[in-house]
């Protein structure tokens, strides 16, 4: 009996996304769409598209990817976000994968990320290989707050096909995005003991290294190729890296001031 290949996808108010990510998939035997209470038409979206659509309350980027891959049913999986496109070589390349004799049991999947409808082919970007693509089993999300990575349990080999993703379409979404990446990162930053309340450390870490990480992105991995969007995303992204140790350090500062005096 042949493979059978599931799609796990997690969704929050994506319709703008999810008929893309969708149509990108219908070689797949099943497709699971874990909501969490979208009030847009993504749940109408998924169940049009023949999804299995399953309702749950948030708990997480990670914990809700595994809550959607538990659900799946096929040999093997492909974790997808909504915002992500397979493209026609890698639906090719998977299809003959899942339904010969494989060398590995799970592989990364190289990422091709658009911002503000450019592909960043440069800046440390592309080829941006996620693991993804897994028999059932052997890989699960690491239960992080943000950037959470898949880890296997096996030996991990990559395809040449690429996915496509959709991340910032506007330069408003990006910045709204990164002012709630930052917070969460902050608080990371803070459970771990990363929040250093020296002067010397918090202007490394708050001014230096967003200065350091742009130029090392920008020029020395030659960002500067991907015209004005490869400018304002490394702009903006080492904004990000301050607004986190700046938030952080604040953060702390306030819990400081508000313990009580023994």
């Amino acid at each position: 009996m042949p493979n059978s290949l599931s799609v796990a996808i997690i969704s929050l108010n994506e319709a703008a996304n999810l008929p893309r990510t969708l149509a990108s998939v219908r070689f797949a035997n099943e497709v699971v769409v874990l909501d969490s209470g979208s009030t847009d038409e993504t749940a109408e979206i998924a169940e049009n598209a023949g999804a299995r659509l399953i309702e749950e309350p948030w708990k997480g980027f990670a914990r809700q990817k595994n809550a959607a891959i538990a659900h799946t049913t096929g040999d093997w999986v492909l974790s997808l976000d909504a915002d992500e496109e397979v493209s026609a070589a890698l639906a090719q390349e998977i299809e003959s994968l899942v339904a010969g004799d494989p060398a590995f049991s799970a592989y990364r999947i190289p990422r091709l990320n658009h911002f503000l409808g450019r592909p960043l082919k440069h800046g440390g970007y592309w080829p941006d290989p996620k693991l993804r693509l897994f028999r059932r089993s052997v890989a699960r999300f690491e239960d992080r707050a943000v950037h959470e990575t898949m880890q296997a349990s096996c030996p991990v080999g990559t395809l040449k096909g690429h996915l496509i993703h959709h991340c910032y379409p506007t330069l408003g979404n990006y910045i709204d995005h990164m002012n709630r990446y930052s917070s969460i990162g902050a608080e990371m930053l803070i459970r771990s003991g990363r929040a250093s309340r020296s002067l010397p450390a918090f202007v490394w870490n708050a001014f230096a290294n967003p200065a350091a990480t742009f130029f090392y992105n920008y020029f020395l991995r030659l960002g500067f190729l991907d015209g004005r969007e490869g400018l304002l995303q490394h702009v903006n992204h080492s904004v990000y890296i301050h607004w986190k140790f700046a938030k952080a350090w604040h953060s702390a500062r306030c819990a400081v001031k508000e313990e009580p005096q023994k």
